[in-house]
């Protein structure tokens, strides 16, 4: 058995309202720019919209360079990009889109969510593409909760998304090899993962309390690791936890809006192709798309 993962610094998911949309960020922060190949993550609510709502503000935007996945833990997601993909996910689905060399998409809340409201609650995590990657072929894949595979024991339910665990394999192909899966943890539930030297490690505590490899970990909070294989994960609490992890890119970042890429220049490039309204729908300037964007570096 390897060693364990010391947990090395916790960062708290810091409030970042998108409107009336109750939105928490642990990570980009003023203390941690990335967990390695995880970029970014939004969490929206738990919050209930009454009926006859506007919905989620997320209206045409471009991406290049890196991936988005998005959780809906609770209502329903509406999905539409120039690459032709439309899709309707439901509580316990998932979206996994590869911007690659450059698209427009819109995430927003269906039509009979505006009109019935409900209960919202959606994650969305930013996972970077190397060098050679970052002008693949965009794609998109949408699967609904009875397409994700689950394994349970020990008081944990493994909702696996891509990867492999215990004989499944996830949905979803990573281009990258990203294991990515949802913990539900019943209080005293136990979890553990070996041999994840020289892997990032992405783990958020969604809700409830985690005693993480000794270290208690609440909810709204991120665990940034140091050098080891072992983590081992023990609900305090009735919890929900995402957890994944990536091989490291040994390469510059540099992200700015919607982009993600190497160098500045290959942002540069990147507003200049979307602004040239190659890619589909008529742009919004960046200034208008909200406060989402990641820092410049």
């Amino acid at each position: 058995m390897s060693e364990m993962k010391p947990v090395i610094a916790l960062h708290s998911a810091y409030r970042d309202d998108i409107g009336d949309l109750v939105t928490r960020r642990p990570v980009p922060s003023r203390q941690l720019n990335n967990i390695g190949a995880f970029l970014f993550l939004n969490h929206h609510g738990p919050q209930t919209y009454a009926p006859n709502n506007r919905g989620l503000p997320f209206g045409p935007h471009p991406h290049r360079g890196f991936e988005t996945v998005t959780f809906i833990l609770e209502g329903d997601l509406a999905h539409r990009d120039t690459g032709g993909h439309e899709s309707i996910i439901h509580a316990g689905g998932v979206q996994w889109m590869t911007a690659g060399s450059g698209l427009v998409h819109e995430e927003v809340s269906p039509e009979a969510f505006k009109r019935s409201g409900g209960p919202m609650e959606i994650l969305q995590l930013w996972i970077n593409l190397p060098a050679r990657l970052k002008m693949t072929a965009p794609r998109y894949t949408g699967v609904q909760k009875r397409e994700i595979p689950t394994s349970e024991a020990d008081g944990v339910t493994l909702n696996l998304i891509s990867g492999h665990w215990r004989g499944l394999d996830g949905p979803i192909e990573s281009l990258t090899s990203v294991f990515m899966s949802t913990l539900e943890m019943k209080a005293g539930g136990r979890i553990s993962f070996d041999n994840l030297e020289g892997r990032d490690v992405f783990l958020y505590v969604v809700r409830g309390d985690l005693a993480v490899n000794g270290t208690d970990v609440p909810h709204w909070n991120l665990v940034e690791f140091g050098n080891g294989g072992l983590i081992d994960i023990e609900a305090v609490k009735d919890s929900v936890v995402l957890f994944g992890h990536a091989d490291t890119i040994n390469e510059p970042i540099v992200a700015h809006g919607p982009f993600v890429m190497n160098t500045v220049q290959e942002i540069h490039q990147a507003y200049a192709d979307s602004q040239a309204g190659t890619w589909g729908y008529a742009l919004l300037p960046i200034s208008q798309m909200g406060r989402w964007h990641l820092r410049s570096k």
